[in-house]
């Protein structure tokens, strides 16, 4: 608990002496607020299950749920590998895994007050995406954000030990995050998909990373179970292939000084 209190200490203050950048970043996440407008639009012919209301309110939590769960590590380590920066990592008494994860944890805690005031200001421009989430909707879909933000890091930390293999790991990550753009509800609510497209989506875990968190704080009904335990098996699979990706790395690893 010490070594995490300082941790999030030291890179909070690092994060907070990029203040402006942080602006920059939650404004280039806003493409579920132009996506929302669209859908807004094309609810008022009919033939939709949402409303014009639940679309807005939809793509709002997206937007959230999106800023909260954002990961980046990929970039931080195939960097460290490629340059040699790993072999200084390893010298400390600490698994660069939970340094990362306080440096993205941090970035949250420095990002969010920029987040919350574009979100009111959205909540001015329409007024159909006003709304007060229940306190069950709202425990339960943070609750499942950070789920999804953890599945996500893991997801994106075992695909950046394949830097040991590869120096382009990234270039995986975005063929990833194209999947992850059409699946994971950004794009559209599941409930817009075709019933194959749709079943075929939740054995992914892609859905549960923005879509099952969203859907919650959107006061939407969606179902808790399997979806949780999906997430679950998912976070096991690559937590395990993870640990057996970096045991393997670093036997491959030849960075300097290493």
């Amino acid at each position: 608990m010490r070594k995490a209190k300082t941790l999030l200490q030291v890179y909070l203050a690092y994060m907070l002496e990029y203040r402006a950048e942080l602006v920059l970043w939650a404004l280039a996440g806003v493409l579920p607020l132009i996506l929302m407008g669209v859908w807004m639009e094309a609810a008022e012919g009919g033939g939709f299950p949402l409303t014009s209301g639940e679309f807005a309110r939809y793509f709002l939590m997206t937007y959230l749920v999106r800023q909260l769960t954002v990961v980046w590590v990929v970039w931080e380590f195939e960097r460290d590998v490629v340059e040699g920066r790993l072999s200084f990592r390893l010298l400390k008494p600490l698994d660069p895994f939970f340094e990362h994860l306080a440096a993205h944890v941090a970035e949250r805690l420095a990002r969010l007050p920029f987040v919350l005031l574009l979100i009111g200001v959205f909540f001015l421009l329409f007024p159909e995406a006003r709304f007060v989430p229940t306190w069950d909707d709202l425990f339960l879909g943070l609750l499942l954000t950070a789920l999804a933000f953890l599945l996500r890091y893991l997801m994106q930390y075992t695909t950046a030990l394949l830097t040991f293999w590869s120096e382009r790991a990234s270039a995986l990550e975005e063929v990833f995050f194209l999947l992850y753009l059409f699946l994971s509800g950004t794009i559209a609510p599941l409930e817009v998909f075709p019933e194959t497209v749709r079943a075929l989506a939740l054995l992914t875990p892609f859905p549960y990373l923005v879509y099952l968190p969203a859907a919650t704080l959107a006061g939407q009904e969606v179902a808790l179970w399997p979806g949780v335990g999906v997430v679950l098996l998912w976070g096991g699979f690559f937590l395990l292939l993870s640990r057996l990706l970096w045991r393997l790395g670093l036997r491959r690893y030849s960075g300097m000084g290493a």
